[in-house]
């Protein structure tokens, strides 16, 4: 069975010091073996622009074609929260979701779209993060998340507090979800990554905040799995977020983690962050839950510096 499938019918029912530790010590950057499929279960890149890391990343991944299928239809979905410049690092990197597509179509996707459902007014979301614009120039197709009749209520069968909830009708259409989070300093979660991003595909996010946040953030990793996770760091907001206060809040790291699993990908960006996995609650509730692995021992992971 397919994920597009499965979803259709589950519907019944201190960061610079964290850096340094990461690129120069980190243990799970030992190669484990190479498991079927792509070569690596994560790609960790470091000094280069967006596009050229996630060029890089991809390719040691076998290219997007591993994940794309031709005629397939895709979901990438950044934050594109809040209203605020590409400066600020509120939201994903432009240039990181333009590239995204782009990889996407080369590899024969017969279209690429593109939402969040955002905090802010979601018209000046998407046109003062510079995401709406990268995406049209890129051939992708910018959707509203603003209104619930795009949403449709789906069971979460292994939810603890979360058991069902209304997700964006492109996440169950969609062939390929392509997760592309910021890394970031959060108030209620501690760190945005790549399960708290899950939230933007969302209608009703108050449930979540009203019901245990970490745990609904777990359960309903364990329905919406994305494809891939990419997660941008290439300026992290240290301080203030999710929305951050000025560009003061920002640290630039140049760093980008690309991984097939989900609670992974989050666990190398909170030690990127100079965060313990175990001390981020959702992290640790989905290894327990078997979402994915905190444990990035074993893991087949590539780093590249450029």
């Amino acid at each position: 069975m397919d994920r597009r499938e499965f979803l259709k019918q589950t519907i019944r029912g201190s960061v610079l010091a964290g850096s340094s530790v990461f690129w120069g010590g980190f243990r799970g950057f030992a190669r484990a073996a190479v498991p079927a499929g792509p070569p690596y279960d994560l790609v960790a890149v470091k000094g280069g622009e967006p596009e050229a890391m996630f060029d890089r990343a991809i390719a040691s991944l076998g290219g997007m074609e591993t994940f794309v299928p031709v005629g397939g239809k895709v979901l990438v979905k950044p934050n594109i929260g809040w209203d605020v410049p590409p400066e600020r690092a509120g939201n994903t990197n432009p240039k990181l979701v333009a590239r995204i597509i782009e990889h996407c179509f080369k590899a024969g996707a017969q279209e690429v779209s593109v939402f969040d459902h955002t905090c802010d007014n979601w018209r000046r979301c998407y046109k003062n993060s510079g995401i709406e614009q990268a995406v049209k120039e890129a051939g992708g197709r910018i959707v509203s998340g603003d209104s619930e009749g795009y949403y449709q209520t789906v069971s979460v069968p292994r939810g603890k507090r979360l058991t069902e909830t209304k997700v964006h009708e492109l996440l169950l259409d969609a062939d390929v979800f392509i997760n592309v989070p910021i890394l970031k300093d959060h108030s209620s979660s501690v760190l945005t990554l790549g399960m708290k991003n899950l939230m933007g595909v969302v209608w009703d996010r108050g449930y979540w905040h009203r019901n245990d946040l970490h745990q609904c953030i777990a359960d309903f990793a364990s329905f919406c799995k994305p494809t891939l996770t990419v997660v941008d760091a290439y300026n992290v907001m240290k301080q203030n977020g999710p929305r951050g206060v000025s560009v003061g809040d920002v640290v630039p790291m140049k760093s980008q983690i690309v991984a097939t699993d989900l609670v992974a990908g989050d666990a190398a960006a909170a030690r990127l962050f100079g965060r313990d996995p175990a001390d981020v609650r959702h992290i640790q509730l989905a290894d327990r839950m078997k979402i994915g692995r905190m444990d990035l021992n074993g893991l087949s992971i590539h780093r590249i510096k450029l």
